[in-house]
């Protein structure tokens, strides 16, 4: 218990820090003439970059897997190295995706909280009730649109995880016979990847109509 109560000054200094920083930023982006909303724009399209990125870093990566099963000769040890590479770049651009779209919650947490408390500072009631129409309706897209950006976020784990598996396997198995082994279980990882490509698409797609109607 002692502990605790010594440990618990340092978590709200930190707190209240990063919230500081955090009014400072959004301050300093005020100044430039960019409000919270053109903020999660700029991340929205953000995001959307880095799932097309995702996108085609993951079609490399299994087609490098693809390319191993037809393997007839050569440096076992290069092409371990090679998979294991498109492996790493693979999770990356995965981590890149979680960052991007955790920022989005926080900024659009930050400006829905903002909305509200302005909605309470309008006093004509006809004013009032067409921004709060306006606040639910993009609060109804934007749910959408988290939606698909993290069921396709949580679609590039078992990826990455049936990836890791090969990498793996071939690490302590570098020879022709386990490379040969391999043939079915790409298969599979083909199927899983063509779900993700599926819902990345999709993202993007809810990303770009998001961004639109931002910007009417």
């Amino acid at each position: 218990m002692l502990r605790t109560r010594r440990l618990l000054p340092l978590g709200i200094i930190v707190l209240l820090s990063f919230t500081s920083c955090t009014s400072l930023y959004y301050r300093s982006m005020e100044k430039l003439g960019k409000e919270k909303r053109d903020i999660l724009v700029g991340r929205v399209k953000e995001v959307r970059k880095d799932q097309e990125e995702a996108k085609e870093q993951f079609k490399t990566t299994l087609e490098a897997f693809q390319a191993l099963t037809g393997f007839d000769g050569g440096d076992l040890e290069k092409t371990y190295k090679k998979l294991n590479g498109e492996l790493e770049d693979a999770e990356s651009r995965a981590k890149d995706v979680t960052k991007r779209i955790d920022s989005i919650e926080k900024v659009a947490g930050d400006m829905f909280a903002e909305w509200e408390k302005e909605i309470a500072d309008i006093q004509d009631r006809s004013l009032k009730s067409k921004s709060r129409t306006l606040l639910q309706d993009t609060r109804t897209r934007y749910a959408a649109l988290l939606k698909k950006m993290r069921l396709a976020e949580k679609r590039m784990e078992p990826v990455l995880a049936a990836f890791r598996d090969q990498v793996l396997f071939l690490k302590h198995n570098l020879n022709a016979r386990a490379i040969q082994s391999l043939k079915g279980t790409t298969v599979e990882i083909d199927k899983e990847v063509t779900k993700l490509m599926t819902d990345l698409e999709a993202s993007i797609q809810e990303a770009d109509a998001f961004i639109a109607s931002m910007n009417t």
